[in-house]
């Protein structure tokens, strides 16, 4: 099965409903890339060639020639092939996932989802210190049982499913697929989209959920207009003009992908060097603000392993087409009721209306974020709210020691 031709893996045991996967992408992939990258038709540098028109030419062609002569896929690639991956079909949707056991027989299952432009790569570094806290200086009674899926119409969950994409039936994928493991009680973590997916959990999966951590939590909806910064002050009152900067200028990337994703799948698909800056940009946006460069933000290899896995599998162009469709889904339920920001933020979170009772919540603002307490959590519903300086939007790959910590405490008294 392929998108654009691109997808490529190994599958080892045939037809089961859950089988075994190994990323294995063919050199000939890996000789077009780097020909593509050496070819690219670079555009002149704007007379200000700076990160506010967008991604700095001599930047980007600079990290492009790593891309194609210093980066190293296939060490990347053994690397995830590590961990245990496998894929499985729900609901007509290819689902792909890692699934790391822990070695303490009393772990909590845990399911990490991911976000836009991000993929299970963001969750690399956190895996090892989640499922074997002992061999990481931590306390056994801490461990989980790691389940990492790719959203449908991201890397290896492709090509997007007949039913496109919308957070309520990713949640109840993941649901489905925490039973086929044999998880009947689990947690969930999630930033961005991966927060929407995980604070619709408890609804599709009633009394299942120990309790949904999250991050990377908006602090209001991207079409509600600017907040009302009088009232704030401190790092609220910093946050709500980063807010109010987003609305102004930072907006391009969700119209383009939620009304013509098509128009921009075709430079996704094409270009390596466009699909590159695509996804460069957000890092430099949405990390910690105190970093210079993307890669002053996270680790070089690990950010052109994500966009690599973008790549490969032609995910520009349908996580694209799943955006576009999320948030048609998105509009249509916000015209039915209004949904309330502290039950998963704005188009990403979503909103959860009426249903059952809520599992303890844990909210993680790390530096370069904007969900602020008050508008979040007006109410104080909210158990577990914690503010970092450092970090931003892809806190797993930025701040992975942060925001374990913050998993093992929040979840601490929910085992």
């Amino acid at each position: 099965m392929t998108s654009g031709d691109r997808i490529q893996g190994a599958d080892t045991t045939g037809g089961d409903e859950i089988r075994a996967f190994g990323i294995d992408v063919p050199q000939t992939q890996l000789d077009d890339l780097r020909a593509r990258l050496r070819n690219t038709r670079w555009p002149a540098a704007p007379r200000v060639d700076d990160w506010s028109r967008g991604v700095p030419t001599g930047y980007l062609r600079d990290l492009a020639a790593y891309w194609a002569d210093g980066y190293d896929w296939r060490a990347e690639e053994a690397r995830l092939n590590e961990i245990p991956q496998y894929l499985t079909e729900i609901d007509g949707q290819r689902i792909h996932f890692l699934h790391q056991p822990s070695p303490e027989p009393d772990a909590l299952p845990l399911v990490l989802t991911h976000g836009w432009p991000g993929s299970p790569v963001e969750f690399a570094r956190v895996i090892g210190p989640l499922t074997d806290p002992r061999a990481h200086g931590g306390d056994p009674a801490d461990a989980f049982h790691v389940v990492v899926p790719s959203l449908p119409g991201y890397g290896f969950s492709n090509p997007l499913g007949p039913a496109g994409f919308n957070l309520f039936a990713v949640a109840g994928m993941w649901a489905q697929l925490m039973s086929r493991l044999g998880y009947e009680r689990f947690a969930a973590h999630g930033g961005d989209a991966g927060a929407g997916v995980s604070g619709m959990l408890p609804f599709v999966a009633p009394g299942r959920v120990a309790g949904i951590h999250l991050a990377a939590v908006s602090a209001s909806e991207p079409f509600a207009g600017p907040i009302d910064l009088e009232p704030l002050t401190g790092a609220d009152r910093e946050r709500g003009e980063r807010f109010n900067r987003y609305l102004t200028d930072g907006l391009g990337y969700l119209t383009l992908q939620s009304t013509r994703p098509q128009t921009l799948a075709y430079s996704l698909n094409d270009s390596p060097a466009g699909q590159l800056a695509w996804i460069v940009e957000k890092f430099a946006e949405w990390t910690d603000p105190a970093a210079a460069l993307p890669d002053d933000a996270v680790d070089k290899d690990q950010l052109l392993t994500n966009v690599s896995l973008y790549w490969f599998t032609g995910s520009g162009a349908s996580s694209a087409h799943a955006l576009y469709d999320g948030m048609a889904a998105w509009r249509a339920f916000a015209e039915q009721q209004q949904p309330t920001a502290s039950q998963g933020g704005g188009a990403d979170g979503g909103g959860w209306g009426e249903g059952p009772p809520a599992p303890p919540t844990g909210v993680a603002v790390f530096g370069a974020e904007t969900a602020i307490r008050s508008l979040v959590d007006p109410d104080g519903k909210i158990e577990h709210w914690t503010e970092y300086e450092r970090g931003g939007h892809f806190a797993a790959m930025e701040v992975p020691d942060l925001l374990t910590d913050d998993l093992r405490t929040f979840f601490r008294s929910l085992r």
